[in-house]
């Protein structure tokens, strides 16, 4: 033992709750940067989120953090009890993590992707890949870097240490068993909606909606399912987001379209859904593992629950009709419940992804895994990512990519180094179908309910089962406690059959 600290719980969560403060801080100067700080201001933000960065990894790799890990692990008495034993063990593999990395690379990492994240969004807003190549190819030597570091399977590949971060267990061999036999399920889907003679009326997407009542709209739905105002906030930004600093401090971020309010709705009740699994959190284990969410599968679940089970239902918007013409005008009372969920449920393949619907949504997902997993193994050069990301969108959905605003730079992630990422958003379409069919099933009129505008029993359910564990359980635990099964696609392709096929006649 190096350190005189107690070798005590409170100990070790005193010493990881001081590194979260200080990371928490520098997630609210992400937010800032993102919605309201400045273009002048992008230099000294990169080096004060460095210098943070660099701060808080040199505090959770610590001789001192690791010896009061240790100690508590001796502690047989402190290891009876399930939950400490549940902190140990995700402080351990946080403590693994982080001492793996120099923390010089975390210093540059951090830097480098806040300036990235700037220069991306010109080079978005001019279509100009060019322009934004050499800081992803900085990003993707440091994320080569940083893989290398935390090492893999002899078996396995770069892009496996990566997704580690973000779904705890993930490789790519699991993604392509899963992706696999998905894709051509999803496209066989999709090609018979498009050969269908019945199609749905999306006249209302098209429907002229001034921003300042999308926003108050927005507001209302967002509070109406759940999302906690007192403890949140909803504003722009180029690339709807959540963040924050914990369970009482949640940044919302949407966009908004005049001709389609559905798309700044959809993009509001996902963010919301992620708020709402923040703010149910346990305020009492902030800072602490037992205070974060488990992975971003999960998290991505309860957004798109949110989105998809709820906002694209036909109840929802039983509800959400006679709110309408007070939200956006009396005028919006002329769109039949039919016409509002068929606008809701259009099929129609397209070039964005935030924009797509839920049945060619996963293949656009499958896309970014395909060409990030070649750039970090090494055989493909961030320079041709623009081609192969075309060939792949007219592959899977028999698009042709008219530039590179509309393609490979739509996305802001690459800019912030989140490679490995992409997968998570698939993987919260399939855990979010199987819980809401568990939720259903538990709760026999929540349906009804939603539509009466009865939200509430489907966020203390999601609240009870989901949110309060933090990360007691792994996300395959947390599966196989809720839904009693392990993951499967087929209560997504279930959710899609059983609601489209109808939609188009078929």
């Amino acid at each position: 033992m190096t350190t005189t600290a107690p070798a005590t719980v409170d100990a070790l969560i005193r010493h990881i709750e001081e590194a979260s403060l200080l990371s928490s801080s520098n997630a609210i100067l992400d937010w800032d940067q993102e919605t309201m700080m400045p273009q002048g201001g992008i230099e000294w933000r990169a080096r004060q989120q460095a210098l943070l960065a660099r701060i808080v990894h040199e505090r959770a790799s610590s001789i001192e953090r690791g010896d009061l890990i240790e100690a508590v692990e001796r502690d047989r008495e402190a290891m009876a009890d399930a939950q400490t034993a549940a902190l140990v063990r995700e402080a351990r593999r946080d403590y693994g993590k982080a001492t793996k990395l120099p923390s010089s690379l975390v210093e540059e990492m951090t830097r480098i992707s806040s300036m990235a994240k700037h220069e991306w969004a010109l080079a978005r807003a001019a279509s100009d890949f060019a322009r934004f190549s050499p800081w992803l190819e900085k990003l993707v030597g440091l994320l080569r870097a940083q893989a290398d570091c935390y090492g893999f399977a002899k078996d396995g590949e770069r892009w496996d240490a990566l997704a580690d971060l973000y779904e705890p267990g993930c490789t790519a061999r699991s993604v392509a068993a899963v992706f696999d036999p998905l894709r051509p399920r999803l496209q066989g889907l999709v090609a018979d909606l498009m050969a269908a003679k019945t199609k749905p009326s999306g006249e209302f997407n098209d429907y002229l909606v001034p921003i300042a009542q999308q926003e108050e709209l927005s507001r209302f739905v967002a509070e109406r399912i759940g999302f906690d105002f007192n403890r949140g906030r909803l504003d722009r930004s180029t690339h709807p987001f959540c963040s924050g600093s914990h369970c009482n401090d949640v940044r919302l971020t949407t966009r908004y379209n005049e001709r389609c309010v559905n798309d700044a709705l959809g993009s509001t009740m996902h963010e919301a859904g992620h708020g709402i699994y923040e703010q149910g959190l346990p305020f009492a284990r902030v800072g602490t593992p037992l205070g974060e969410s488990v992975s971003l599968g999960i998290h991505e679940s309860q957004s798109r629950m949110w989105e998809n089970q709820v906002g694209r239902s036909r109840p929802f918007w039983s509800w959400l009709r006679g709110e309408l013409p007070r939200a956006i005008g009396a005028d919006s009372a002329r769109f039949s419940l039919d016409q509002l969920y068929a606008a809701a449920n259009v099929v129609e393949p397209g070039f964005i992804r935030v924009e797509s619907d839920e049945a060619t949504y996963n293949l656009h997902i499958m896309v970014r895994f395909e060409i990030e997993r070649a750039v970090i193994g090494g055989s493909l050069e961030v320079a041709g990512i623009p081609s192969v990301w075309n060939k792949l969108y007219k592959d899977y959905l028999g698009l042709v990519v008219p530039d590179d605003r509309r393609g490979c730079l739509q996305d802001i992630h690459w800019s912030m180094g989140a490679m490995g990422y992409f997968p998570t958003y698939t993987l919260g379409n399939l855990y979010a179908s199987q819980f809401f069919e568990a939720a259903c099933a538990e709760m026999p009129g929540l349906l009804d309910g939603v539509a009466r505008g009865e939200f509430t029993p489907l966020k203390a359910w999601l609240n009870s089962n989901i949110h309060a564990h933090g990360r007691r359980f792994t996300p395959s635990e947390l599966v196989q406690r809720v839904t009693g099964k392990p993951l499967s696609p087929e209560p997504l392709m279930r959710h899609l059959e059983g609601k489209l096929r109808p939609l188009y006649g078929l």
